[in-house]
């Protein structure tokens, strides 16, 4: 029997993210209903909501901490039920809590990642370099994590997380901790790799102000994706502060 799976053809067509039909179960708590998304290569998006919508949830089913009651996730074409180690190979996370070894060199803490992702050490020397370098964290290759601001430390997560090239980044609730300043940073920078190829990114957070005019929004509420669109379009205005004022009367 041919593996239709592993002879997926890898086009220009084939999303980042591709959920159809989610549901998930807590028991008899429906936690996430009918869930459709897309990903298209080198988007940014941002899946919105408060806390208890179902971020955390989905968020969980794409990584395969959890699997979905029904429907399919695909990660770059993959599918990630029939095929999971193809699938999160294509993936990289940022978790809402802190992961880095706070007593070892930030350098350490990739070299470590990297020797599980299984790159050889000519690969692992290089990726490190690239991937610090595009987080503009190299001149703190030596420094130990625990002297890190937040923000440096999320930038060395993201750092991690890049280092086996993947097609799909995703970030849950990361600003979460950080000052207003950090916060810009961090976020301008993820928008900026998006900018930079193909790489795609899902951001949840419940803070609307991290919105964007020009940002692709979709809206988690109670378990269910209640809008979707460009943020403009959400608030039929280009004025960031009524685009905010119009998300948040969607969220509450």
């Amino acid at each position: 029997m041919i593996n239709t799976e592993r002879n997926r053809p890898q086009t220009e067509t084939t999303y980042a993210l591709d959920i159809t039909d989610v549901c998930h179960h807590y028991g008899n708590i429906k936690a996430l209903a009918d869930i459709d998304l897309k990903i298209q290569n080198g988007e940014f998006m941002i899946l919105l909501g408060p806390n208890g919508a179902g971020k955390t949830t989905l968020f969980s089913l794409i990584t395969r901490l959890h699997q979905q009651s029904s429907g399919e996730v695909h990660i770059n074409g993959f599918n990630l039920s029939k095929n999971p180690q193809r699938a999160l190979a294509q993936l990289g996370v940022v978790f809402q809590q802190r992961s880095l070894d706070l007593d070892l060199t930030v350098e350490q803490n990739l070299k470590y990642s990297a020797t599980l992702y299984g790159l050889s050490h000519k690969q692992r020397q290089h990726a490190l370099d690239l991937e610090l370098e595009r987080v503009k964290m190299q001149p703190y290759k030596d420094a130990c994590v625990r002297s890190l601001s937040g923000g440096q430390a999320r930038r060395v997560e993201i750092a991690r997380a890049l280092m086996s090239n993947p097609k799909l980044l995703i970030l849950d609730e990361a600003t979460i901790g950080l000052d207003v300043s950090s916060r810009e940073l961090l976020l301008r920078h993820v928008r900026s790799l998006c900018q930079q190829g193909k790489l795609a990114v899902l951001w949840t957070t419940h803070l609307i102000d991290e919105v964007e005019a020009e940002d692709s929004v979709t809206i988690l509420k109670k378990g269910r994706i209640i809008s979707r669109g460009k943020a403009y379009e959400l608030a039929a205005s280009r004025d960031l502060e009524k685009i905010r004022k119009a998300i948040e009367v969607l969220v509450t």
